[in-house]
């Protein structure tokens, strides 16, 4: 009971931080924006200092839980969208990737922190399985942010085609920076998820058991590389549209958060 005052404390703060974020780009509230940054650092700090933590907690990385997993896509959530205040004027950026952020990080912590599940030991080395982890969650935190760039493409093309003008959608980017920025984090972050996949078929092979790579897990992740990389060839070769191509991020985004959620019925990873 004693950690669980802290963390909700860390919910309060965080929530009242995407309170004064809304606040600026509904009404350009400048004061409201600087608080708003302020305790997003706030968060940040104590999101970081719960990392190392966890970290030096589980240093012979034989324990590794999903509270672990999802700290860490909220905590490079939060980084990323720190990043982009700090070099980029688009405040409804940093505001939806922290809506995420803060909704992975709430649902993680109504599940017991203290609870570990143990991720079943590769016989190689421990730089191996970390190295696999950290190429996971910086895939799955750019191409969030790819989508959420996507997302508001196909936001902004809808108000424009329809003529429909508000001072928020004026505030916007432009429809070439939105699909710029989404076709810059597919490029980083597809090369992310095949390397982590790679490293894992490899461990995989290496500890002699092959039918783990037909394990709906698997399946599953390299369907959604597949579709990425489809998407890449297509906006590369054929040259689609970036309309089509913000759809189509949002599909690829989608079966990779299916991929999570089938979890419970991969022993894969043995998470239950």
């Amino acid at each position: 009971m004693g950690t669980y005052w802290f963390y909700d404390s860390l919910l309060y703060i965080y929530a009242l931080s995407l309170l004064f974020y809304f606040s600026d780009f509904v009404d350009s509230n400048r004061r409201a924006k600087r608080m708003g940054a302020g305790l997003l650092v706030f968060v940040w700090v104590l999101i970081t200092g719960v990392v190392l933590y966890r970290i030096w907690a589980h240093l012979d990385m034989t324990l590794f839980s999903r509270f672990e997993y999802w700290l860490g896509v909220s905590w490079l959530l939060l980084t990323a969208s720190l990043v982009i205040s700090r070099f980029f004027r688009i405040e409804f950026i940093v505001f939806l990737v922290n809506l995420i952020a803060f909704s992975v990080l709430a649902l993680n912590l109504f599940s017991d922190p203290n609870a570990e599940i143990p991720l079943a030991p590769w016989k190689l080395a421990q730089e191996l399985l970390i190295l696999h982890i950290s190429l996971v969650l910086c895939s799955f935190s750019l191409l969030a942010i790819s989508a959420v760039f996507a997302g508001m493409y196909l936001f902004l093309h809808g108000r424009l085609k329809s003529r429909r003008w508000s001072r928020g959608v004026a505030r916007l980017p432009s429809l070439e920076q939105l699909d710029r920025f989404s076709y810059r984090l597919v490029l980083f972050g597809v090369p992310l998820l095949a390397l982590s996949l790679s490293v894992a078929v490899v461990s995989v092979v290496v500890e002699g058991r092959p039918g783990y790579l037909l394990d709906w897990k698997v399946v599953s992740s390299f369907a959604a590389l597949g579709l990425y990389a489809y998407d890449l060839f297509q906006r590369a070769v054929k040259r689609r549209p970036a309309l089509q191509s913000a759809r189509w991020n949002l599909i690829c985004f989608a079966m990779l958060v299916l991929n999570t959620l089938i979890n419970p019925a991969s022993n894969f990873h043995r998470w239950s």
